[in-house]
């Protein structure tokens, strides 16, 4: 599963640590890279009630069944990606897992170094979003606590909706750069600001 190294930031190149204010004054946006964290894609039949079980044991509860939502317990956050599709973000137990479900029909992969997230806060992020992004931001499906697989301008993203003015946003390795920048410009008439981003 999921091993514990040192991972190159795909953001290295623009030195964001050196960016980072402690007081981000009255900066409507506020961006931070967060730290790596294990990533683990699963899927199995959500239909099938033996798999819905067998996932349970392994993490000590049910997946996220319905569409666009996410379970979160102890460090780990599980993403419904779709009705077979799952992806697991930060204290993984892979090995626990992949023993429950053993007997049952199903795919594990180790995704850790295929995605990185950009923080997105304060009282402009909403704005800044909203730019870039076709959804409705405002909508019941995007409720705190909600996610979507969608669009950052060109490219894809996970948007994980952590409050009312705050998100992480998932993005490839290989679109990291862009969408850092895409986000940074997109903010700049609101004012902008490097934060650390935890961990």
């Amino acid at each position: 599963m999921a091993e514990r190294r040192i991972r190159h930031s795909p953001l290295a190149h623009l030195h964001l640590a050196a960016r980072v204010v402690v007081d981000p004054g009255d900066a409507g946006a506020r961006m931070s890279e967060r730290p790596p964290r294990a990533q683990l894609a699963v899927r199995g039949d959500s239909g099938d009630k033996a798999f819905v079980a067998a996932f349970k044991a392994g993490l000590g509860f049910s997946p996220p069944l319905a569409a666009n939502t996410v379970v979160t317990h102890d460090g780990l956050a599980v993403f419904w990606l779709g009705p077979s599709e799952w992806l697991l973000v930060g204290e993984v137990p892979g090995e626990q897992l992949a023993a429950a479900l053993a007997d049952r029909h199903h795919a594990l992969v180790d995704v850790s170094d295929s995605r990185i997230a950009i923080g997105l806060s304060g009282p402009r992020a909403r704005d800044v979003l909203a730019k870039l992004c076709p959804l409705d931001l405002a909508a019941p499906a995007l409720a705190p606590g909600r996610c979507a697989g969608t669009i950052l301008a060109r490219g894809h993203m996970l948007l994980h909706v952590l409050a009312e003015d705050s998100y992480d946003i998932h993005v490839h390795r290989s679109f990291a750069d862009y969408a850092w920048r895409m986000l940074e410009d997109a903010a700049l008439e609101y004012g902008v600001a490097v934060i650390d981003g935890g961990g």
